[in-house]
């Protein structure tokens, strides 16, 4: 795109990153949501900040940012601040956001399928009906997160902080969910089927209706003195959960 004739262009999310607009006319474009990194090349004196650029990368700071439906594909996003970012419905799939600080982001419907989360503070965000099939999400805070409807088959959960954590109608089918914390979780009508869950705290969380069909409980703790709910039928002592 260098030398582009781009005036008034309708830009808007598009993807520039890596992009070489040098000496490119970008006047009265809509840059609003557009993606950039730090290989892109923009004409001398234009500010993408003010054009409503997003500009990704490891570390970025993206408080706040408009990322609705924005293709961040493989994004590299590690340690990135993302607090109440919007990013309905964005795809983030196989995106790299170790570490990230997504406190309170809309993450609603996202596509985060394989995407590496490990370490990143979730904690309040709405990940409702997102798709997390196979998502690293080990050492994450997910304290009062809203993952009601989402898709974690196959995720990996290991040491997760999942306290008070809205988990309804979630698909947990094989995921590992090791030592995880979750203390007063909503996991009503969920589907555990053959998850791993050896190590977690069960500690006045709501299994209600949920699916525990070959789930694996032993060594998994609950406190004696807060109420657990269980599935009709189901017996913590002999599937091998610990009362403390």
């Amino acid at each position: 795109l260098k030398g582009a004739d781009l005036e008034g262009a309708d830009l808007e999310g598009a993807d520039l990153e890596g992009a070489n607009l040098e000496g490119a006319n970008l006047e009265g474009a809509d840059l609003h949501r557009a993606v950039a990194d730090g290989r892109t090349v923009w004409p001398d004196e234009f500010d993408p900040d003010v054009a409503g650029v997003c500009e990704v990368g490891p570390g970025a700071n993206l408080t706040k940012a408009d990322l609705e439906e924005t293709n961040l594909e493989g994004a590299l996003l590690k340690g990135a601040r993302l607090t109440e970012a919007n990013l309905t419905e964005a795809n983030l799939r196989e995106a790299h956001l170790t570490e990230a600080n997504l406190t309170r982001a809309n993450l609603s419907g996202t596509d985060l399928k394989g995407a590496n989360l490990s370490g990143a503070d979730l904690s309040g965000a709405d990940l409702s009906g997102a798709d997390l099939h196979r998502a690293v999400l080990s050492g994450a805070d997910l304290s009062g997160a809203d993952l009601s409807r989402a898709n974690l088959t196959g995720a990996n959960l290991s040491g997760t902080s999942l306290q008070e954590a809205s988990l309804t109608e979630a698909s947990l089918y094989m995921a590992y969910l090791g030592e995880a914390n979750l203390t007063k979780a909503d996991l009503a009508e969920a589907s555990l089927w053959w998850a791993v869950l050896s190590g977690a705290n069960l500690s006045g969380a709501n299994l209600g209706g949920a699916n525990l069909a070959g789930a694996v409980l032993v060594g998994a703790t609950a406190n004696a003195n807060e109420y657990t709910r269980w599935p009709y039928g189901f017996d913590p002592v002999a599937a091998g959960v610990i009362f403390e």
